[in-house]
């Protein structure tokens, strides 16, 4: 089963200084239909002014992975971490027992334009911890490259929960397929450009839940952008 979730369906905010998407239950925007999907809590899409960002706050209990799409942000936090991170660069953040920490645009010029993804961890109360590792586009080139996953495999940075997050840039014609496991189950965020998964046709910002199915097929109509979810 693939349930579509069209981009403009979406919760949105627009602060001026950021424009928001939220595929999921996020601040003002509730769905009692979209709270979760398995341990996948938030896809946040933000659009963030030059210079402008998030002050000084706090997190508990969540792995939260950030993945630039375009310009940089200016990371600092509890842990001593002060980081910029990049396009093509994927930072996780476990906050576990509770971190504060700060995201501006490392720009005075140009947007930052970022999705923001909130998992459940295997467990509360875990140590904080930081990791920040990038994934060239040569490496995500036509195939699924593993950026996130619970043993760090490969080179991806770990997260506290059974998941498998991949990053992928297809080229139009191009074919990426995907088996999933007994039980499991898959989210398909789309970036940028247009694919036809299992025959449904997805779009810049649409998003699709895939349940009780063995496994699937991702086309790009044109070059595409998405991450894909394997998860419980």
């Amino acid at each position: 089963m693939i349930e579509i979730l069209a981009a403009d369906s979406r919760g949105q905010a627009d602060h001026g200084w950021l424009r928001a998407r939220h595929t999921f239950s996020f601040a003002d925007y509730y769905d009692p239909k979209r709270v979760s999907f398995g341990d996948l809590r938030v896809i946040n899409e933000d659009v963030i002014a030059p210079g402008q960002g998030f002050g000084t706050h706090p997190h508990k209990d969540m792995e939260i992975v950030t993945y630039i799409i375009d310009g940089a942000i200016e990371h600092k936090d509890s842990m001593g971490n002060g980081k910029v991170i990049t396009a093509g660069e994927v930072q996780r953040m476990t906050a576990g027992t509770g971190v504060k920490h700060s995201e501006f645009n490392h720009s005075s010029a140009d947007e930052l334009h970022l999705l923001q993804i909130w998992i459940f961890p295997e467990r509360n109360n875990l140590e904080p911890g930081y990791e920040q590792t990038r994934f060239s586009r040569e490496t995500k080139l036509n195939q699924l490259r593993l950026v996130a996953s619970r043993d760090g495999r490969d080179g991806a940075v770990t997260i506290h929960q059974d998941v498998d997050l991949f990053a992928s840039v297809l080229e139009q014609g191009n074919t990426v397929l995907h088996q999933l496991a007994t039980s499991r189950k898959a989210f398909v965020q789309v970036i940028s450009g247009s694919i036809n998964l299992n025959e449904h046709t997805l779009h810049a910002g649409d998003g699709a839940q895939i349940t009780e199915t063995d496994n699937f097929a991702i086309t790009a109509t044109t070059e595409a952008e998405f991450l894909l979810f394997d998860l419980r």
